[in-house]
């Protein structure tokens, strides 16, 4: 048994997840901040790259973090915050042995790809916000393959657009 895996991104109308690899994620709405606070709340843990997490700045209030990166014990201790090499498929089974039920994914591309990869994304979330870019990282940073059906399409604000889909096959 593993953990069910959501991978919640906000993207500009280009595709692209931020401007570059240390780009502060505040570019979107409030109504995008007040989602995302809302679904990695009702799960209790948010997985994350290095960078991504190094933006934020420190760890989100009330919950767990599972931060990927190639050297864990380059990383000082962190409460509520644990820094793993692991394999996304143990990261998953080793949330749901401490009971988490769901975990979300929150990027960045490399940590999208890696759980992508493995087959472990169970659904996607992504709020289109009314910006371009024209260069940055997009959602992955590997050629995939994944098959999707929209389950859920509403706007969240007058600009921006919430896109809910669930993995068919990867």
């Amino acid at each position: 048994m593993r953990s069910r895996i959501m991978m919640l991104m906000a993207v500009t109308a280009d595709g692209k997840i931020a401007r570059g690899g240390d780009h502060f994620p505040d570019w979107t709405g409030s109504p995008d901040k007040r989602m995302f606070k809302a679904l990695t709340m009702r799960a209790g843990v948010v997985i994350m790259g290095a960078r991504t997490f190094d933006s934020l700045g420190g760890p989100l209030p009330g919950r767990k973090h599972v931060v990927l990166t190639r050297h864990p014990g380059r990383r000082q201790p962190v409460a509520g915050v644990s820094f793993t090499s692991d394999e996304p498929d143990r990261i998953a089974a080793g949330l749901y042995r401490e009971g988490y039920s769901q975990a979300v994914l929150a990027g960045g591309a490399v940590a999208n790809s890696l759980f992508a990869g493995a087959g472990l994304i169970d659904e996607i979330i992504l709020t289109v916000s009314p910006r371009l870019f024209g260069q940055g990282p997009g959602l992955f940073d590997t050629i995939l393959d994944m098959e999707l059906t929209l389950e859920d399409c509403h706007r969240i604000d007058t600009d921006t657009v919430c896109l809910k889909y669930k993995v068919v096959s990867s």
